[in-house]
């Protein structure tokens, strides 16, 4: 089997780095490039060298040329520069994986209608564990559908830009489609001061910024008596990484489309 050539855009940063660890070890793609910003100080060097494993592709900011050859790029940048990608990726139909969060609405819709030229994997979380865990709550939302409040609570590291994360975002998503709610409606991101009791159809946001933290998600119904909460807690970014490859697989053969990792996993 030709392994798939793989191009990595953010390749210096955190999920840049595991993403090469994990291709260094799986043994049906190969790292075909290795994409930054015009201003990172890697440029030129071996993406290999980041994790200890020299690999003969040089760091570059130089993006039509890079790519060209390449089967996917996966994305885990910011919504700006993921626009980029998408329009160059849309144009050498090269299929893309998109970890990228913190999109509008409107953005959203240019990917969406990038995706019917070329096939695209776009999650805000691409662990195994999260994914299922978003199947999990659905589940709950539809047994404790009457009295029982529901907040998502998260927490990840200080370097993070925005919030709610967007799998705290999707897990609220979840929940108020099978409640028949409106999220932008009904969803509370702050609480402060005399804020009257809570209205009961609202879904609440807690976030916590600080350290290290890979990335905490807990769902939790509280009722009369009883509370449920489902967790889910990152302890490396290798999860995000493998479940990012697992979504490249996913993708060969498709020329079109725009899916998620619940399409990947065959949990829809």
């Amino acid at each position: 089997m030709t392994p798939g050539k793989i191009a990595i855009a953010g390749s210096t940063g955190r999920m840049g780095r595991a993403l090469i660890e994990a291709l260094a070890q799986a043994g049906d793609f190969q790292l075909k490039a290795a994409l930054e910003r015009t201003d990172n100080r890697f440029l030129g060097k071996d993406a290999g060298e980041l994790v200890g494993a020299p690999c003969g592709v040089q760091i570059s900011a130089d993006l039509e040329r890079s790519l060209a050859g390449c089967d996917v790029l996966v994305d885990f940048t910011r919504p700006e520069a993921t626009l980029k990608h998408v329009e160059i990726c849309r144009g050498l139909g090269i299929r893309m994986v998109i970890g990228t969060t913190g999109f509008t609405p409107e953005q959203k819709k240019l990917i969406s209608a990038a995706s019917r030229d070329v096939a695209m994997v776009m999650a805000p979380n691409m662990s195994v564990g999260v994914n299922l865990t978003f199947r999990l709550i659905e589940l709950a939302a539809q047994v404790l559908n009457e009295g029982y409040d529901v907040e998502i609570i998260e927490a990840h590291h200080r370097h993070k830009v925005d919030a709610p994360s967007g799998t705290a975002l999707r897990m609220g998503e979840v929940i108020a489609q099978v409640l028949g709610r409106d999220l932008a409606e009904c969803a509370v991101y702050g609480r402060e001061g005399v804020t009257g009791e809570r209205k009961p159809a609202t879904i609440g946001f807690a976030t916590v910024r600080g350290g290290d933290i890979v990335g905490d998600h807990t769902a939790l119904f509280a009722g009369t008596g009883e509370r449920v909460e489902i967790t889910h807690r990152a302890a490396s970014r290798a999860t995000f990484a493998l479940g990012a490859l697992r979504a490249a697989r996913f993708l060969a053969g498709k020329k079109s489309g725009l899916f998620d990792m619940q399409d990947v996993l065959g949990l829809r």
